[in-house]
């Protein structure tokens, strides 16, 4: 509840100062609209809206699901094998200097403009948070712990659910909190590029029609999806962290 009434007070705050710009400044509408053409808007395009955000949300969601399970079995990869940490994690690296807009119009050219493209640019832009964030907490384990684990016989699987998996949790956690803010990015950088259908597509559309009430309607659902999805992870992040008390500070 308490978290509730400041998403409350922070939207009322970001709401009289967009107001005040808009008054302060006298800008026009095609450049910024006033909030209430835009909860207007909202009204007016629900339908529209809807349709676009089902859409959007299902790339992001789905994108996110997918790069949890890749970067999850990337990162125990990399900490059961040596060979695999000497040429996949430079790999990786490396990859993450490539901009995503670069891959952005290669995704479209080889998958074409359908959804598939925007939920693999969604799974690229949180893979390398999650992974480097998960391999991080499996190798962050005492020594001590492994030394009495394999002195009692443990196999190494054995020390990989129960020991290291456990204990990798809470940095586990934070790469997936940065991946919930990442995500929507993704799905929307790929609707820019190319699509017929999506917010980000909504977007484009309403930008090159002057429509920017409209624009800005797509905008603050898309922030509202994000914080959505943040607030999702950090719920369950919370609660399989619940015996961690630094995951819970105040």
């Amino acid at each position: 509840m308490r978290l509730f009434l400041n998403y409350i007070f922070s939207f009322m705050i970001f709401i009289l100062l967009w107001w005040l710009i808009h008054y302060l400044t006298n800008t026009p509408s095609y450049i910024l609209p006033s909030p209430y053409e835009v909860l207007f808007s909202i009204k007016d395009n629900f339908i529209l809206l809807s349709y676009h955000s089902l859409i959007t949300f299902f790339e992001i969601l789905f994108g996110f699901m997918l790069g949890i399970l890749f970067g999850m079995y990337t990162g125990i990869l990399l900490i059961i094998s040596k060979s695999m940490r000497k040429w996949m994690l430079p790999f990786i690296i490396l990859t993450q200097a490539i901009p995503i807009f670069a891959i952005a119009p290669v995704l479209t050219l080889w998958v074409g403009y359908g959804i598939w493209s925007k939920i693999i640019m969604t799974t690229l832009i949180i893979y390398f948070p999650i992974t480097i964030a998960f391999y991080d907490g499996l190798k962050r384990i005492d020594p001590m712990i492994i030394y009495l684990a394999k002195m009692m016989g443990a196999s190494t699987y054995s020390m990989l659910i129960k020991i290291r998996i456990p204990f990798a949790l809470p940095q586990l956690t934070s790469g997936l909190k940065l991946a919930a803010a990442f995500a929507p990015m993704g799905a929307v950088i790929g609707e820019w590029v190319g699509a017929s259908k999506g917010l980000g597509y909504l977007m484009l559309y309403a930008s090159g029609r002057v429509q920017i009430d409209l624009m800005f309607s797509s905008i603050i659902i898309l922030a509202f999806f994000t914080i959505l999805l943040y607030n999702l992870v950090s719920f369950i992040s919370n609660y399989i962290t619940r015996w961690d008390p630094k995951s819970h500070i105040n």
